[in-house]
């Protein structure tokens, strides 16, 4: 294992993987961003890459492609777990046909459970968004001194209700939608925000996006998007919105855009989205409506 730094720098990871030959390298979505749009990038020799795993976040498609194509990484998986599950439930194989391994989260993992339910707790059909829910030796035994947080999350049955929309195939990959908090109501109509984002994604000017809903009080919601641009690009409201409406569904185009050179994040690599919805809402407050 190889640590660059105490902390991610995008520069000095790339410089190590050339000067070690690395095979494998690891982080989450916003990690990977940064190193493609590293201005310096190409002039670092990464062809010892082969594979890695990208995990902490839901990974946008395009840039587990970008990933395999420009970072020579052919055999990278994607994780996907919680810490309250040690920490992963699913994962992709190298032996998975790339759309599987660039559009899923993959199968579950030997000895666990997965399955995806409605708000009545009932499974849903295949190919259906529901809750996903897993079980098995990797599921905390609870909340420490917190049995109230322990009863929200884990079941009689001892089930982990992760808080996560997603939908498994008949092959039992699993595919996340986004997180059950963070989907939008616009006027009765539902909106994933990882939708928006994967679509956000083939702008050829975005490096990176978050999408969040703030109150309204005509619509119950308006979408908000955080825009991050690849350097030397950029664009305006106007044209952002006018290319969506001519793509997507007008509700589901943002009302409102901000462009920023960073998102809110953990220590470790993951969106505050939360802390985006409260910068958005103090700053959009006056004209929300």
């Amino acid at each position: 294992m190889i640590y660059p730094n105490d902390a991610f720098d995008p520069l000095l990871t790339l410089k190590t993987v050339a000067e070690e030959k690395a095979t494998a390298l690891y982080g989450v979505p916003t990690m990977f961003i940064a190193m493609l749009d590293q201005p310096q990038r190409g002039e670092f020799d990464l062809s010892s890459l082969r594979t890695g795993i990208m995990a902490g976040a839901t990974c946008p498609i395009e840039v587990m492609r970008r990933v395999i194509n420009e970072m020579h990484m052919s055999e990278v998986q994607i994780a996907y777990g919680m810490t309250e599950t040690s920490p992963v439930s699913l994962q992709t194989g190298p032996a998975d046909e790339l759309e599987l391994r660039v559009t899923t989260v993959g199968r579950t993992q030997p000895q666990l459970e997965s399955k995806i339910i409605d708000e009545a707790g009932t499974l849903v059909p295949r190919g259906t968004i529901g809750e996903l829910c897993t079980r098995g030796y990797s599921v905390m035994l609870g909340y420490w001194n917190n049995p109230k947080g322990t009863a929200d999350v884990i079941d009689q049955e001892r089930w982990m209700h992760t808080g996560d929309l997603a939908t498994m195939d008949e092959q039992g990959y699993v595919c996340i939608v986004g997180r059950n908090k963070d989907m939008i109501i616009r006027g009765g109509e539902n909106i994933y925000p990882r939708e928006l984002e994967e679509f956000f994604f083939t702008h050829p000017a975005v490096a990176d996006v978050q999408v969040i809903g703030i109150p309204c009080s005509r619509y119950g919601e308006e979408i908000v998007a955080w825009i991050k641009f690849h350097p030397g690009h950029s664009a305006t409201e106007q044209e952002l919105q006018a290319w969506c409406k001519e793509r997507i569904a007008h509700f589901k185009t943002p009302r409102y855009f901000k462009f920023v050179e960073a998102f809110p994040m953990t220590v470790t690599g993951k969106i505050q989205k939360f802390r985006m919805r409260e910068i958005s809402i103090e700053e959009l407050c006056d004209k929300k409506d």
